[in-house]
């Protein structure tokens, strides 16, 4: 049975992430290298892992120091598990993931969840209530915050790699800290009633 996985912000080949961040790595090649074993620890091969942005810093010789090594982003995804799918960050313009995806909208259970890179792209009403949006960008700035418009929210979820030890996120633990907030959530019947509008609505 394969699964899905998402995660954001590895920065692979970044060595000033590391000071950056407070990344627990010696050197940019420790860090690579442990940020990719962890990957495949939890991304099999039948998997699918969401990159929602800044999957890695390439620089061209005799580029800024720390800002990237030389590598191709393609060296880094072949060492990968799974399938790999990129939502472009502000940072995978020139580092040669060339990904053309903006942003993802997922299905999964009747609700409709927004993956995008910048918190600041999160969307709760188009034609669908996003009760939940999918973000990275900020690091470890924070790894949930409440967004609402209209009388209605949504959650984001940041699932950089340093909010979760530098592993990708199973899916179910996003779904678990969603399912948590919205027990716990005051205005939980309302959240709810625009939950099943949607879904009757979309039968």
């Amino acid at each position: 049975m394969s699964n899905l996985l998402l995660t954001s912000d590895l920065h692979l080949g970044h060595t000033n992430c590391i000071k950056y961040d407070s990344r627990p790595f010696k050197n940019v090649e420790e860090m690579n290298k442990e940020i990719i074993r962890r990957f495949n620890e939890r991304v099999k091969e039948d998997d699918t892992c969401i990159i929602v942005g800044d999957f890695c810093f390439r620089n061209s010789p005799g580029g800024k120091e720390g800002e990237g090594l030389t590598i191709h982003a393609k060296n880094y995804i072949k060492q990968l598990n799974g399938n790999k799918v990129f939502v472009r960050g502000n940072h995978d313009r020139n580092n040669s993931v060339q990904t053309k995806i903006e942003r993802l909208i997922l299905k999964v259970g009747g609700i409709y969840i927004n993956v995008c890179h910048r918190p600041e792209h999160a969307i709760i009403q188009d034609d669908q209530y996003y009760s939940l949006n999918i973000v990275g960008h900020v690091h470890n700035a924070w790894k949930t915050k409440e967004i609402t418009k209209n009388e209605k929210f949504s959650l984001m979820i940041n699932v950089g790699v340093t909010t979760n030890n530098y592993y990708p996120y199973t899916f179910d633990e996003v779904k678990a800290i969603y399912d948590k907030w919205l027990h716990n959530h005051k205005n939980r019947k309302d959240i709810q009633r625009c939950l099943l509008m949607q879904s009757r609505k979309n039968k």
